[in-house]
């Protein structure tokens, strides 16, 4: 009985759609190219929490899967090359995608293929996490796999998001100062990429202040800075802040107003922290849902 109502209701709307009585909202849609994470603190679910909480409709391009909860990642799985391509074809074909932000692209095959395609389709701007190093300092891709990053998709960037170490990386710089750190904004700027945030490091127990430094198309530098909060629950921070930035930019705020939201966004998840696993576990989406409008 209730599934024939349910039937009889979505009839009738489908009727006033087509005689223009009732007129649907059209959604904003961003594009997450990103892996899965099957607890749901980072990569895709992170990023897709991150769409929905900013009033953006997410989609996501699965490139991977990894098998892991709040104290490690114990397997993991490539998508097939073909599988990536037909995503991105069917998406495409019926979708007007406003803005996209990639994330664990796994091997030079990949990246390869997310290049290729974000150079053949108009999917919005673009918002690269590198996804090279983790915020622990652990390495993500192999050599070919990194030197293909940097001619391939870095040049595509409206915006890149580096954590510290991948700064590092990119730069070959230390960046023990400001002075250092701007100077490696300019580097990554050189290297085609838009827009460069440079994200600071938090892993010092005795620092009171994250100040995260945004080097914009013009030349100019910005600051964005937030208290430290001590906490383990920390994963997904990456994921949050470049995809709150893709869901900004798809909505058509300006560079320094997407970058401004996706800090206050992040650090709201971080100090409201959330009891979920037994160890490294999620920031929370819905605290900073609440707080930020």
């Amino acid at each position: 009985m209730t599934f024939t109502l349910a039937i009889s209701y979505t009839l009738i709307i489908e009727e006033e759609i087509k005689k223009g009585n009732m007129i649907m909202k059209k959604q904003t849609i961003a594009v997450t190219i990103a892996g899965n994470d099957s607890d749901g603190s980072a990569g895709m679910p992170a990023d897709l929490h991150s769409f929905y909480a900013r009033g953006v409709y997410g989609m996501g391009l699965l490139t991977a899967a990894v098998a892991g909860n709040t104290t490690g990642i114990y397997a993991q799985e490539v998508m097939p090359l073909d599988f990536i391509q037909k995503q991105f074809d069917v998406l495409n074909d019926d979708f007007k995608i406003k803005a996209v932000k990639t994330g664990m692209l796994a091997n030079k095959k990949v990246i390869d293929c997310v290049a290729k395609n974000l150079r053949k389709y108009d999917m919005g701007k673009i918002v690269l996490d590198p996804v090279i190093i983790t915020k622990h300092g652990n390495t993500l891709l192999d050599d070919d796999a990194y030197q293909t990053f940097l001619d391939q998709l870095l040049p595509l960037a409206d915006i890149i998001t580096p954590n510290f170490y991948e700064q590092q990386k990119l730069t070959g710089l230390k960046l023990e100062s400001m002075e250092e750190i701007k100077k490696g904004a300019e580097m990554l700027q050189n290297m085609g990429a838009k827009n460069v945030l440079m994200k600071s490091r938090h892993d010092n127990v005795n620092q009171k202040v994250v100040t995260d430094i945004l080097l914009t198309e013009d030349g100019k530098f910005y600051e964005f800075s937030k208290p430290f909060f001590r906490t383990d629950r920390v994963n997904g921070t990456g994921d949050t802040l470049s995809a709150v930035i893709a869901a900004e930019l798809a909505k058509g705020k300006t560079i320094i107003e997407s970058v401004k939201i996706a800090k206050d966004f992040t650090y709201e998840a971080i100090s409201h922290p959330i009891e979920v696993g037994s160890k490294f576990g999620p920031i929370n989406h819905l605290a900073a849902q609440e707080d930020i409008k």
